[in-house]
């Protein structure tokens, strides 16, 4: 489960991005966009609809290199269409794309999880085998008390977190190749050292990455940075 307390800090590009990177490792991978309201992951693979559906199931879209997606916008005729609903009817489409959807001998499901501890992840938590929760949070001072809220939930629901992905870490300057801190300096590293959780990956801001996100395109996306995630969940 990829997870974060607070919206807007990049969860839905650090879930395709490990997704694309275990795909590279040779594993057969899955990635269930839980969040109803503001689905993303069929754009960042460029899918708009899944391969069909049969007595048993719903079959996933199927990307470029084979990663399997399930979203709500891959059933929506309009893209754009708001999905407005009621958070037990939210929480129970997510559950569906887990026990309805027919995912074909995957090795490893990153589920993209919607912001805060609400309906949704506690119906994952609950019904979905979770092996591990990846922590992707921001260097900004609010995020510190957004942490400690989505850390407690996932111990509190006895699920192991693998590590935290701090995201809008740096710009590296192209010239001189200098890191600027942007949103000042991470308050991460105290949380890391008091929770006992490991930091595994600072990825910087990157027009490269949003520009193949926004084009479809994030398996073409450079993934070393998040090649310490990738390594923590292999173990």
């Amino acid at each position: 489960a990829v997870v974060s307390g607070k919206g807007g800090v990049g969860k839905s590009t650090v879930t395709s991005m490990l997704a694309v990177a275990m795909q590279r490792k040779g594993k057969r991978v899955g990635v269930l966009d839980a969040d109803i309201t503001g689905p993303s992951a069929p754009k960042a693979f460029g899918v708009s609809e899944c391969q069909g559906a049969t007595e048993e199931g719903l079959y996933p879209a199927l990307s470029e290199t084979g990663i399997q997606v399930m979203s709500i916008n891959l059933l929506l005729d309009d893209p754009n269409s708001p999905v407005v609903w009621r958070g037990p009817v939210i929480a129970g489409a997510v559950k569906q794309f887990w026990t309805d959807v027919i995912w074909e001998d995957v090795d490893y499901m990153f589920v993209d999880m919607p912001p805060g501890t609400g309906d949704v992840p506690l119906t994952v938590f609950q019904s979905f085998p979770v092996d591990g929760v990846v922590l992707v949070t921001s260097p900004q001072n609010l995020v510190s008390m957004i942490v400690g809220k989505a850390v407690n939930m996932a111990k509190m629901m006895h699920k192991p977190i693998v590590g935290f992905v701090e995201n809008y870490s740096y710009v590296e300057c192209p010239d001189c190749g200098k890191r600027i801190q942007v949103f000042g300096e991470s308050g991460l590293d105290e949380i890391s050292q008091k929770e006992n959780i490991p930091i595994l990956a600072r990825l910087p801001i990157d027009p490269k990455v949003a520009a193949y996100y926004d084009g479809g395109m994030m398996e073409l996306c450079d993934t070393t940075h998040v090649s310490g995630v990738v390594d923590a969940i292999l173990k």
